[in-house]
């Protein structure tokens, strides 16, 4: 590599954005949940904007206003036995177009014996050239809960963008009493749009979400399943082995989440996020 080459790179790195939140909260008396370590560094921050209560909502912020080539990220998150807690975003989280390096996102999920997770952040948008890698590893107790949402829109088509071509690798691994119960992994490289026409893939559609259920079983199921009039695109249900998996697949973000809306508020028995109705 030449030298102007070598400044220019270390010029791009210095500019990027780094950031970190660890958070873990921990049942208190009176049957609530606390937050009991909080570490912030770079541009994430983390907030619990409601009373105290049975279940703490924490909100995850990211003072950069988005993530570009380049930038890294980790989010931990410990709930400690009896604990529960729900994690959304602020926002929506925008990957931005980038000449070569790919943003990375870590986040890292552990739930004690009895306790409780959901974690539900609001959309992931990519960008026309982006390039994303994420990793979700989770470790539950025997008898500790999680639904986990995840969605990702491909560019915002009320507002006429169009995603040609992208990357994204996303990698999860989730793991109970210390075994292995689910993993799956997601690559779509190069020319997304010819991809996601593909009716092996998306059909067409540019928004997709997939919700983990675990322990989840056929009740679970059936819950999903007697939706299936108010949903406006497609959803389809499986369980097995103790888990239970949504699938959502939709022609534009608006669509997608109406009906995400639908499945986390059938499955929680309560009121998401208010950040969900923004």
């Amino acid at each position: 590599m030449s030298s102007a080459a070598a400044r220019a790179a270390e010029t791009l790195a210095a500019n990027r954005a780094v950031g970190c939140v660890a958070l873990e909260v921990a049942a208190a008396s009176a049957g609530v949940t606390r937050r009991a370590r909080v570490r912030e560094e770079g541009s994430l921050r983390v907030r619990c904007p409601g009373p105290p209560a049975a279940e703490l909502e924490a909100v995850i912020v990211n003072t950069a206003g988005g993530v570009a080539g380049g930038d890294r990220f980790a989010l931990d998150v410990n709930v400690s036995s009896g604990a529960q807690l729900v994690v959304t975003t602020a926002a929506a989280e925008k990957i931005y177009r980038t000449l070569e390096p790919a943003a990375t996102i870590e986040v890292r999920l552990a739930v004690g014996a009895g306790g409780s997770l959901a974690w539900l952040p609001q959309e992931t948008i990519l960008f026309d050239r982006s390039r994303l890698t994420r990793s979700i590893e989770i470790d539950l107790a025997a008898d500790a809960r999680l639904l986990l949402a995840e969605a990702i829109v491909f560019g915002r088509s009320g507002m006429g963008e169009r995603v040609a071509e992208s990357t994204l690798f996303d990698r999860w691994r989730v793991r109970r009493d210390g075994s292995l119960v689910h993993a799956e992994a997601l690559w779509l490289d190069g020319n997304i749009a010819d991809k996601l026409r593909a009716p092996a893939i998306a059909n067409g559609g540019i928004a997709l979400a997939t919700v983990l259920v675990s322990p989840g079983d056929d009740t679970v199921a059936a819950v999903v399943r007697a939706l299936g009039e108010r949903y406006r695109g497609e959803v389809g249900v499986s369980a097995w082995n103790g888990l239970a998996l949504v699938r959502l697949c939709a022609g534009d973000g608006a669509v997608l989440r109406h009906d995400l809306v639908e499945v986390l508020t059938a499955l929680r028995g309560a009121t998401l996020p208010r950040l969900w109705s923004n």
